[in-house]
């Protein structure tokens, strides 16, 4: 072996980071390293007369023999103590069952250039991990069980040095210590029984039902609770879990308290669900609130997040409860609510939600004071073994991207596991940063309870079927270490199954009590919605005063404030729509909506990507100084008393920042939460979020859910990526009034539709189909006064057509009742009436009754510029197949517009034609 093997081993990204801290200050760094640095740089600077030469880098000195010197070994020792900081984590001892692929970890002394007649040489560099002046012996003895014991600490890539000496002080010298006293071990021995015993209970008592059991993962449960107390001790109110179905329901009546009669009564089928307003999940998929009292004496309120089974799609939507309660709850201070988001490994590694969601957690829009990542690793995805689920070392590899560091932990060692996760709490709390605990355990059972391991994994279910469970491990440890004896082991086990027992006999349970917090009892003034609360909208307009004030707000920026040219007759534009011609165009009216919801104190937050300025450059909500590119929110200046407009350009991502919006709305019913797709068309991209949050999170699990999406959509030319939101989509999932599906063509009907979110008794998700060349077009205008008077219109009527003379009327919404009118006016057509449907869904079934009333003796014809198997046209033919006599669109087609310009040009006004019938 090349003696100078040792050098490769060094990381040459860790030493700059710290030789760029000793520069700035010698004294930051630790003892041995500022005397290495001191040697370096005078042998660069000076030759051996002293004379000042060029900065090189100096090989080590050696022997006339060519044998390492004493000093070449301090360096070889210093470099094997750096290098089981860097990948000790590849040989820690934390796979409870099964022995761990070889990683070459390259941790021998041979790969260091020392060997066993070293091991009795006494080394200075002792001193660095706090052993001082050690034999080689006593220091391989420390690194070894500090790296290599129950716990892989992996964080040596993390760039902040204030970071890295932090962990390094945790986990040379605290974790190496760490020895908690009798009580707090019992208290572990405690959850772990109720973890244990409530598995066993529930599959004993009943066989062959679904409950994804934690069977093998148990030690979640003293994790958990671990948590929960050192996040109180640090000035935690509130905690969020998001996880999905694996040990739910033992993390509900464990750490939730939710109480047993609810759980057993679930499984024995006599619980009778409230249906009046959707149809309910399963029991491993509905939410829970409660209040606890931890160890430590401290209330803390408790959130498992509802989710489906699509494995971490809650993870934003956590984030996003957990932001809104900051913004409004906690005074923007994250340390008061932790979000903990819980993991299986192969999904974990596989989601791609997972990297959206890490990428977001330092933004400004969505950061949430960092979220403590578990992974329940049972190191199988239903029937894949982690070698065929990841191409990365370690499931958690995510982390990297962002300096989160990662433990992974044996879960059949609950006092490493806690150690793990309270110095993840306390590192949360401290640098306000993601941190991941990987515990790697086993799955007990199948994917269910019903299915069979072995036809897969036959080799692993043998060693598992012949492995004690994690109490029983610790148990065993805690008596042969004489902490407790095997009579109290014993007895907390038979207490603790009587109890079930008395559970299921119906032995009442007292639900724990609970105090509302401040949004949710916001919530409880709202009601669910009933059918005739659609016949018509609330009103909605404003004040002329308001107007005034938010139109002095957008019209104005501060002295000094250096505009762009464009920007300046933006301003000019805006001034003479306000307090001239007083017609509002698409832009204005958005603007006048946020304006006047933020003066009624109401909060006002919109994201998506390049949101503030708009895609189309229609918005400007920021505007830029064009000498320092400052930032101005001129809707953050209306008055002194009012609430900042939160506008986020976000990441390029549709599925996590739709989630995050999504979780947010869900947490305060009083903010008008908007995401905005760059165009309609990249919505399915978080059509899992869609599908399985936005329209039926009140069917599924009784929750109201505000949000908008504003989806760009349109028939322009310019091709099958840029024309279509997919509106037959969301009309699909539209049933039981569960959202708005909107196509506005007014703007004052537009700022009626926003205002209209927060006016309503109730909650609904809304989304429209957004208008783009419609931002500009000369009629999309509105006169003021419809904006100070009346509310939302569903259905607007035409003006135009004479109805004793009408024989034909055209139903359509959105941008081609434009072409429409176009035609109409051009050649006087008065006897062909265009209807406008604002509102697809819930349909306005009084709404066009009245208007088609006018012309009872008309044809109706349905008339959209989507192909025939999109758009509107097939939800409209349901609803009204008596009455409607034909469509008018393109063709049915595969791809949802043509690429080319001039078949584009032509088959729109194929449409025109044979709608009038040319």
């Amino acid at each position: 072996m090349d003696k100078y093997t040792y050098i490769a081993n060094a990381h040459g990204a860790y030493i700059d980071e710290l030789y760029k801290s000793y520069q700035q200050d010698p004294e930051s760094v630790e003892f041995g390293w500022r005397k290495f640095f001191e040697g370096y740089e005078f042998s660069g600077a000076y030759t051996e007369n002293g004379h000042e030469k060029e900065a090189v880098a100096v090989a080590p000195a050696k022997s006339a023999a060519g044998v390492p010197s004493e000093s070449e070994k301090e360096v070889a020792v210093r470099n094997l103590i750096y290098a089981y900081r860097s990948r000790g984590h590849l040989r820690s001892k934390t796979n409870p069952v099964r022995e761990r692929k070889d990683r070459k970890a390259l941790l021998d002394l041979k790969d260091f250039g020392l060997t066993e007649a070293d091991l009795d040489t006494v080394f200075q560099v002792g001193e660095v991990i706090g052993i001082g002046p050690a034999k080689l012996r006593d220091i391989l003895g420390a690194v070894q069980k500090i790296y290599e014991a129950g716990i892989g600490f992996e964080y040596m890539y993390i760039r902040d040095p204030e970071i890295l000496t932090w962990l390094q002080q945790k986990i040379e010298k605290d974790f190496l210590s760490f020895n908690p006293g009798v009580e707090y071990k019992k208290r572990i021995l405690s959850k772990l029984n109720e973890a244990v015993v409530f598995e066993n209970f529930l599959h004993t008592k009943f066989l062959g039902q679904k409950r994804f059991s934690l069977e093998g993962g148990e030690t979640t449960i003293p994790a958990l609770d671990a948590i929960i107390d050192k996040a109180s001790e640090l000035g935690a109110k509130e905690v969020v879990i998001g996880m999905a179905h694996r040990g739910r329901l033992n993390v509900l009546a464990n750490i939730m308290g939710k109480t047993y009669e609810q759980i057993f009564s679930e499984f024995e089928g006599t619980a009778v669900p409230d249906l009046t307003y959707g149809d309910g999940d399963v029991k491993y998929h509905m939410g829970f609130s409660s209040e606890v009292d931890t160890p430590s004496g401290n209330k803390v309120n408790l959130k498992l997040a509802p989710n489906p089974s699509h494995l971490e799609a809650v993870n934003p939507v956590v984030e996003g409860f957990v932001r809104a309660k900051i913004d409004c709850m906690y005074d923007n201070d994250p340390r008061q609510i932790v979000p903990i988001l819980i993991h299986g490994d192969a999904a974990v590694a596989g989601q791609g939600i997972v990297y959206e969601v890490t990428q977001m957690s330092k933004l400004a829009g969505y950061a949430t004071g960092g979220t403590i990542h578990f992974v329940i690793n049972n190191q199988i995805g239903f029937t894949t073994d982690f070698v065929d689920a990841r191409s990365s070392i370690y499931c958690t590899d995510v982390a990297k991207m962002i300096d989160a560091p990662v433990l992974h932990v044996n879960g059949d060692n609950p006092e490493a596991v806690v150690f793990a996760v309270r110095l993840a709490t306390e590192y949360r709390q401290k640098f306000g940063g993601d941190i991941f605990i990987d515990m790697v355990c086993y799955r007990r059972h199948g994917h269910n309870e019903a299915d069979e391991p072995k036809f897969t994994q036959p080799h692993l279910y043998n060693l598992i079927s012949k492995h004690p469970n994690p109490r029983e491990v610790y148990s065993k440890e805690l008596v042969s270490h004489g902490e407790i004896d095997a009579e109290l082991a014993d007895s907390m086990d038979k207490e603790f199954r009587q109890l079930l027992q008395d559970r299921l006999d119906m032995v009442k349970q007292k639900p724990l009590p609970y105090n509302y917090q401040t949004l949710e009892k916001e919530w409880k003034t709202l009601r669910r919605s009933k059918s005739d609360d659609f016949d018509q909208s609330p009103a909605t307009g404003i004040s002329e005063e308001v107007v005034a004030k938010v139109g002095e707000a957008l019209t104005s920026v501060p002295q000094g404030f250096k505009p762009l040219k464009q920007i300046e007759k933006l301003l000019k534009d805006r001034k003479e729509m306000f307090f001239e011609t007083r017609q509002l165009n698409w832009a204005a009216a958005e603007l006048l909506a946020y304006g006047s919801i933020l003066t009624d104190g109401k909060v006002v937050r919109l994201s998506g990507q390049d949101v503030q300025r708009g895609t189309f450059s229609h918005r400007h909500a920021v505007l830029r100084d064009a000498n320092t590119n400052a930032p101005y929110c001129n809707l953050n200046n209306v008055q002194e008393d009012q609430r900042q407009l939160e506008i986020y350009n976000s990441l390029l991502s549709e599925y996590g920042v739709l989630g995050f919006e999504f979780g947010y709305a869900m947490a305060n019913p009083n903010a008008l939460v908007i995401w905005e797709a760059q165009f309609g068309d990249f919505a399915n991209g978080a059509q899992v979020m869609i599908d399985q949050f936005i329209t039926a999170t009140e069917s599924k699990w009784q929750r109201m859910n505000g949000v908008v999406m504003l989806l760009p959509h349109g028939y322009e030319g310019q091709g099958p990526e840029h024309s279509n939101a997919r509106p037959e989509r969301f009309l699909q999932l539209a049933a039981e009034n569960n959202i708005f599906v909107t196509h506005i063509t007014t703007p004052a009907n537009f700022f009626h539709m926003l205002r209209r979110q927060l006016a309503l008794p109730f909650r609904k998700p809304a989304v429209n189909m957004s208008p783009k060349s419609l931002l500009r077009h000369p009629s999309v205008v509105s006169p003021v006064e419809e904006f100070t008077s009346g509310g939302f219109k569903e259905v607007i009527g035409d003006a135009f057509a004479v109805a004793k003379t009408v024989k034909k009327v055209l139903l359509c919404t959105g941008k081609i009742f434009f072409d429409l009118l176009e035609e109409q006016q051009k050649n006087k057509r008065s006897d062909v009436a265009i209807i406008r449907l604002e509102q697809l869904a819930p349909f306005p079934k009084v709404q066009l009754e009245a208007e088609l009333q006018k012309y009872k003796n008309a044809k109706i014809y349905w008339v959209q510029e989507e192909p025939e198997n999109m758009g509107a046209w097939l939800y409209i033919l349901n609803l009204m197949r008596k009455q409607v006599e034909d469509v008018v669109a393109r063709k049915p087609s595969a791809s949802p517009a043509t690429g080319y310009m001039k078949v584009h040009v032509k088959e729109q006004q194929d449409i025109i034609n044979r709608a009038f019938g040319n």
